[in-house]
This record gives C-alpha cells, structure tokens and sequence, in this order.
C-alpha cells in the first residue's frame, strides 16, 4: 500500500512536471509579446521584457520558472499590474470550489439515488425511458444545457438569477447545466453496478441467512456497487473543473474558468501556467485519493496494489 502510494506520488510529481514544460512550450510559441501594446514603442517593450525576464532564451525561463515554482511561486501577472499569480488563484478558486462542490454533492446525491431506483425497478417501459434520458444527458453538451437553463428559467420566466454566485438561488442553473453529464454517468454506473451485484452468489445467500434489508442494502449491495462511482470521482473533479469554463463564462461567474479565458485572450501566460498547473494538482489528487478509496473499500483492491 504505500510503495503503491508513493509509485503514484512520483507518476503524479513526473506529470506535473510534463505539463509544466508542454504549457510552458505552447505560451513561447503563441505570436506576439504578451506585453506588446499599440502604446509601446519597441524601446519601452524591451526594458519591460527585460524586467521580466523574457529577454532571456526560453530555456533559460523555463528553468528560472521551475525554480521558483518549488518556492511556491507562480510569478506575476503580465496584464495585472501588482498582482501575483498565486493571488489571482487564490480569490478566483473560491467560486469554482463552491460551485463545484454544490455540483459534486447534486450529482452523488441524483445519481446515485435516481441509479438505485432505477435498478430496483421492475418495469421495462420506466428502464426504458430512464435509459434514453441518460443518453441524451451524456450527449448534449454542457454549454448548450447552460444556454437553455438560461433562456428559459433566467430570462423568459425569470424564476432563477444568472449573474455570479451571490445567493443560493445563483447556483441552481450552473449547478444543473455543470451537473448533467456527470449525473447521467454516475446514475447509469450506479445501475449495472447495483444489478451485477444483486445477481451475486453472496447476496442470495445473505438473504437466505435472513439479514435484515437495512444490513444487506449498506454492508453488502451498497458497499460494492459504489466502487465503480469512487473510481469515477477522480475523471468528475477534472470535468467538474474545466467544464466550469464555459459555465462562469455563460453565467459571468469570477472563478478560475472565466479567469483562465481571459488569460489566454489577454495572452497574459504566467496566469495560464499558473491556472493550468494548479487544475493539474488538484486532479493527479483527487485521481490518488480515490484510488486509496477503493482500497479502503474493497480489501480485494487493497490485497492488489
């Protein structure tokens, strides 16, 4: 368990470190200096890059830029005058976090019940039309969902706010736009997981032991047919996370999504580094911690690592 642990400490240390070299590859091979402005004269463009430090090859920034980051620090805003990176993070990830949360708990909370119910359904005709609506909840786009939530509940029938995230009102339409694709994952996971664990010889025995409903749903169904929704939590964090760019843009929310636009369109790279590489660290984790999940669950994953 903890060679395990740490294996995948290393993976995820070696891939931030590639993802660090790609992004910071692609930012030196964009047109034009990010502090080139039709106000500059080409004197006062190279004390600025000079100031900076882009003067310098691009290896050689590359390396002064990992060494700072080991420090903790992202460097400067190119467009933000005064303001460092790492503080542009920190005031932009409070929205995402709490949009994200609220989305994390809707989509366990409906797709995880509306799974179980539908599992436990015996008519084909409902199984039938649950299975076409999780269909087309994994198909159509999350921007499209945005703009319709939008349209119909926020402008012509004006029973939801669209503007940031200051009430809870606020979070109900990013919330159900964010949340679509990931609760029809999580619902249709959770229903031939619950299937194929009540066809199992350990439950009809269980049941012919006379264990009461209650004990046989949470230690023995419950218990195994979650796994399958642990190991997804990491791949629904990461959508959760780049699927709110587009919803803080269609919902004007100041989180890191909307930020991260506005920095490629600025061309303002330290900010895209820094937002690319901190999104990075937050999915390498949440990939760990529910891996190390499963192995609490299931001592047959844990006897495996």
């Amino acid at each position: 368990m903890v060679k395990y642990i740490i294996k995948r400490v290393l993976i995820g240390i070696l891939t931030l470190i590639v993802l660090v070299a790609i992004t910071f590859a692609m930012t030196k091979v964009m047109p034009g200096s990010p502090l080139q402005s039709k106000n500059v004269s080409g004197e006062v463009l190279q004390k600025m890059e000079a100031t900076y430090g882009l003067d310098k090859p691009p290896v050689e920034q590359f390396f002064i830029y990992c060494k700072n980051l080991l420090h903790g620090d992202m460097g400067t805003s190119y467009k933000k005058i005064g303001k460092s990176v790492n503080g542009i993070i920190a005031q932009t990830m409070v929205p995402t976090l709490k949009l994200g949360a609220v989305t994390f708990v809707l989509v366990l909370v409906v797709g995880i019940g509306s799974g179980i119910l539908m599992a436990r359904s015996k008519s084909n005709v409902t199984k039938g039309i649950w299975l076409s609506a999780l269909t087309l909840g994994v198909s159509v786009p999350n921007f499209i969902v945005a703009l319709l939530l939008l349209i119909i509940f926020g402008v012509e029938l004006r029973i939801f706010p669209v503007l940031g995230l200051t009430t809870p009102m606020h979070y109900v339409l990013p919330a159900i736009a964010q949340g679509l694709y990931p609760i029809s994952a999580v619902a249709r996971q959770t229903q031939n997981s619950y299937e194929e664990v009540m066809r199992q010889d350990y439950i009809t025995m269980a049941k012919a032991k006379g264990i009461s409903k209650t004990t046989l749903l949470f230690r023995h169904i419950l218990k195994n047919a979650m796994l399958p929704v642990i190991t997804y939590m990491g791949p629904m964090v990461a959508f959760l996370l780049t699927g709110s760019v587009v919803i803080e843009q269609i919902y004007t929310i100041p989180g890191i999504g909307k930020e991260f636009v506005s920095a490629i369109t600025n061309h303002d790279y330290t900010v895209v580094m820094g937002i690319t590489i901190f999104i990075g660290a937050i999915i390498i984790v949440c990939n760990l911690l529910s891996d190390l999940i499963c192995a609490i669950v299931d001592p047959r994953v844990r006897k495996s690592l």
